[in-house]
């Protein structure tokens, strides 16, 4: 499968991570833009740590929009996804699978173990299998496929398998059925908020016109680009559920944990490691601070 490489080769990563104690994170969206919105403010403060984070889009976008599409919307995602990546200090990668048509099938299994493992991921984060888009859907079916068999060595052998299992997170959604996302982790986002929505931006082609439009407040959006980001922040700010809440003063302390107004929380996926609490202080440096 062709895959778009933006910043750095994945051939030299492996290496260059070899050489220090960094983290090294993946985030896996269906498309262009949902790695941002998934866990954008958390990528910003492990890329301000030093750590290694990869957006992943499992799609190319050809087909998010109402007056484009094709290759040329595919062309215009791909821009957008690399000026998002520069802005969140992070690589973003996207293959070059049909918006709209993404299905769990063995040979995107396969390049989301390589990546993974190329990556040597220590977290992997992505959509939970319960969502109304089938794209999103399918995308955290291929995760958890690729859980178990990325420590598996004559699965995609050409790629070296991990010694040791990353941990599998799901991230925050308003889904119900068949039960409600758990926040077993919780990060403070609102020193960097602003941050975030200025880097998720950069999808324009999303978050100016084709979500407005289908949402039916295009003539909502305004023309000024600084009242555009005000506009994009106030709608896009999530409030901190009940359950988030009680996440974030368990993290941060009962005080601090009251005060937080942005969050991004995450539920432990039991398809890969178990981490208890110290070991999830580790992998979350920022908690707690």
């Amino acid at each position: 499968m062709k895959i778009i490489f933006f910043l750095i080769m994945a051939t030299s990563v492996h290496l260059a991570f070899a050489q220090d104690e960094k983290l090294n994170i993946v985030v896996i969206g269906a498309h262009p833009d949902d790695a941002d919105l998934l866990s954008g403010g958390t990528a910003i403060k492990f890329a301000r740590l030093g750590h290694h984070v990869l957006f992943v889009s499992l799609t190319n976008g050809d087909a998010g929009h109402y007056n484009k599409g094709g290759g040329a919307l595919a062309k215009i995602r791909m821009a957008e996804a690399e000026e998002a990546g520069n802005r969140f200090g992070v690589t973003y990668r996207v293959l070059d699978n049909h918006d709209g048509e993404l299905m769990p099938v063995l040979n995107v299994r396969l390049e989301v173990i390589r990546l993974i493992r190329e990556w040597d991921a220590d977290v992997v984060i992505g959509h939970r299998p319960n969502d109304y888009h089938p794209d999103h859907r399918n995308a955290a079916i291929l995760v958890q496929d690729a859980a178990f068999m990325v420590v598996v060595p004559n699965i995609a052998p050409d790629t070296p398998a991990l010694n040791k299992n990353p941990i599998f997170l799901y991230a925050q959604d308003r889904f119900q059925k068949p039960y409600p996302f758990q926040p077993d982790i919780a990060v403070d986002i609102s020193d960097v908020f602003e941050q975030k929505v200025y880097a998720f931006s950069a999808h324009r082609s999303q978050f100016f016109e084709w979500l407005p439009w289908i949402g039916g407040i295009l003539d909502e959006v305004p023309e000024d680009e600084s009242k555009k980001l005000e506009w994009l922040a106030a709608i896009r700010k999530k409030p901190v559920t009940p359950a988030v809440r009680e996440s974030l003063i368990k993290w941060y302390g009962e005080d601090k944990g009251n005060k937080i107004t942005d969050a991004e929380a995450f539920e432990i996926c039991e398809y890969g490691r178990h981490p208890d609490e110290k070991e999830i202080k580790q992998l979350f440096p920022m908690l707690g601070n």
